[in-house]
């Protein structure tokens, strides 16, 4: 099983991306599970959201506390206590910003990986929302689900330009990281 957490803050498509997701493992034949977690429904508070992927059918029902992959829609929460809390020794976090990253900033010892999500989403869709792209960077450094997938699951929920559009965004980020670069640590089993 490979957990995911997805921390952002609201209007940023937080929910929407782990649903987007969990539908891309569906594509595969894949079970998955999707949920969030937040407080005030309002733009700008904290969410969280959790993605498990796995082969066999998810009896688990609790939020994600040993994630091999974070998502960090807003960067300025690289530096938020405990937002690393119960990360695998191994796991690595994708975060949405256009700086590089210093590697003595790395998350207390895990690997990051930078993209500047919504500054291409701006560019793209005309408003910044990084969920996609960052979907888009997640599949292809871990190459737990091909790209194609992700575009299945877009199909599902967008339609006509706006589709369009996302899957431009998806394969620019695409193009953007290593691929493969996550992929031991996709295979190694969160659970």
């Amino acid at each position: 099983m490979t957990e995911i957490r997805i921390h952002g803050r609201g209007g940023q498509g937080n929910v929407i991306a782990a649903y987007i997701l969990a539908q891309a493992a569906f594509e595969c034949g894949k079970f998955a599970q999707a949920f969030p977690s937040f407080g005030p429904e309002r733009r700008g508070a904290p969410v969280t959201a959790f993605v498990r992927i796995t082969g066999v059918p998810v009896h688990r029902h609790c939020q994600v506390l040993a994630p091999a992959f974070l998502i960090l829609q807003d960067h300025a929460l690289l530096h938020a206590a405990g937002i690393t809390q119960g990360l695998l020794p191994h796991g690595k976090i994708l975060v949405n910003w256009s700086r590089p990253i210093a590697p003595a900033t790395a998350g207390n010892g895990h690997q990051v990986v930078v993209i500047p999500a919504a500054s291409l989403a701006m560019e793209y869709l005309g408003k910044p929302v990084p969920n996609t792209a960052l979907l888009a960077a997640l599949l292809t450094l871990t190459e737990m689900l091909p790209l194609q997938a992700l575009e299945r699951a877009l199909a599902l929920r967008f339609a006509g330009e706006m589709l369009e559009r996302n899957l431009s965004l998806v394969r620019k980020a695409a193009q953007m990281v290593p691929a493969g670069l996550w992929k031991e640590a996709a295979d190694a089993r969160s659970d």
